[in-house]
């Protein structure tokens, strides 16, 4: 398993295992999510709207958000 350590500048260096993975290249941006004491990192998309594309197509039926709305009464 790859090791990365943190610089006296506060910087790491992406192993290249990770960065093939990732598929990012020097200069791409990339994504760091803190979920508690877990760090994700991940590609930026090149464009939001195609990323999030199809996320809510029908996510839910019509009856499951009736009776969600319902019970807020």
């Amino acid at each position: 398993m790859p090791e990365a350590t943190l610089s006296s500048k506060n910087q790491i260096v992406v192993p290249r295992e990770a960065r093939e993975a990732l598929g990012v290249r020097a200069g791409d941006k990339l994504l760091v999510v803190v979920r508690g004491s877990t760090v994700v990192v991940l590609p930026r998309p090149g464009s939001w709207a195609k990323a999030i594309r199809g996320l809510a197509k029908k996510p839910y039926s019509k009856t499951y958000l009736n009776k969600e709305r319902a019970s807020w009464d």
